[in-house]
């Protein structure tokens, strides 16, 4: 659902909920201020592709649709989280890289945000379910947001993660780039880059 474009911001930020049936995305824009304003959200509908190549094919087009409309300033994703199915986490880590290639290849920078740390931010509970995250999304940007679309409201929700984390003092490093960023995982291991 794509809505007007805000004038006058200061940063862009996409969000993304990468899923291997169903990915999720967000793009707000954060005003002088700190105000959120909310740009487009939607889901990309995987499980109608037969092959997982041609799934991985759509949700990296899509992205690059994304980014070259919006043009994104930050992308904030969902971070990895570990389960007992490898075949599943696998192929969740193949949907994340290549949602991360669309915004590499285009210079934007990345964060991740585990699960628990987008709910806590958002809804002040860290078990917080999928409808109170859609509420809280709904509340902070001020739009009346369709609830089926839980995937989106997740990708808004981390998106809001970010801007809430971006604009936070640091409390103890004194590093420019962030913890998590790949940014800084580059400029902590140069000797590990080929």
């Amino acid at each position: 659902m794509a809505l007007p474009t805000a004038h006058n911001t200061e940063k862009i930020i996409l969000g993304v909920d990468p899923g291997t049936q169903v990915a999720g995305y967000g793009v707000i824009a954060v005003q002088n201020g700190g105000v959120m304003r909310l740009l487009q959200y939607g889901v990309v509908q995987l499980s109608k592709y037969t092959t997982y190549q041609l799934k991985l094919q759509k949700l990296h087009e899509t992205m690059i649709r994304l980014i070259e409309q919006h043009k994104p300033d930050e992308m904030a994703i969902e971070d990895p989280f570990f389960g007992k199915n490898v075949q599943s986490m696998l192929k969740l880590g193949r949907a994340q890289g290549v949602v991360m290639a669309a915004a590499l290849s285009r210079n934007i920078p990345i964060v991740e945000y585990a699960p628990r740390r987008v709910k806590l931010s958002v809804t002040g509970n860290g078990n917080a379910s999928k409808e109170q995250v859609s509420q809280m999304v709904s509340h902070l940007l001020r739009a009346e947001l369709d609830p089926q679309f839980f995937d989106a409201t997740d990708a808004l929700g981390i998106a809001i993660c970010h801007h809430f984390h971006a604009n936070a003092q640091p409390v103890v490093s004194s590093k420019k780039t962030k913890k998590g960023a790949w940014g800084a995982f580059v400029s902590e291991n140069n000797d590990r880059i080929l």
